[in-house]
């Protein structure tokens, strides 16, 4: 009888210290990392560049991948001002928006990283798809967007 009580206190107890699944915190994190990336796309949409800031940190990289009609890789990095100036640029007759595909997030501490995948429609037409690639660092209680990349492409998009 005895045994059968310690085995029950010891599974009691362990169930305690090592809960399972993940935790209310890490949950809220993951939320506040999905959130950033939903307003940023909201500023993109809005061609808002104030509220695009308000989700990058001040030293933020954007590059892109993809390939050409022959089948290179291309690679290149584009300047966070230059992004904004063509999001601000594109004419009111322009309609596009992003579609957010899904969202896969992981958090440690005080780095992220969410890997969403996305169609983009231009004028109501399917131009691409891809994955966007976010890294994102907590500073101080508040996610920001440090690392962008995303790939580009036709094929394999709206299976």
């Amino acid at each position: 009888m005895k045994k059968l009580l310690s085995c029950v206190v010891l599974f009691a107890v362990g169930a305690l210290v090592f809960p399972q699944g993940p935790s209310s915190a890490h949950e809220e994190a993951e939320n506040q990392v999905k959130q950033v990336i939903e307003t940023f796309f909201d500023g993109f949409h809005k061609q808002d560049s104030t509220i695009i800031k308000s989700t990058v940190a001040d030293e933020i990289v954007l590059q892109t991948t993809g390939r050409s009609p022959e089948g290179k890789t291309l690679f290149r990095t584009e300047e966070f001002s230059k992004f904004l100036k063509s999001i601000a640029s594109i004419p009111e007759s322009t309609k596009f928006e992003e579609k957010l595909t899904s969202f896969s997030i992981q958090v440690d501490r005080t780095m992220a990283n969410a890997w969403v995948g996305y169609e983009f429609w231009l004028n109501d037409e399917f131009s691409h798809c891809g994955i966007n690639s976010f890294q994102l660092i907590n500073f101080d209680g508040e996610w920001k967007i440090i690392y962008l990349i995303d790939t580009r492409g036709k094929q394999g998009c709206m299976d």
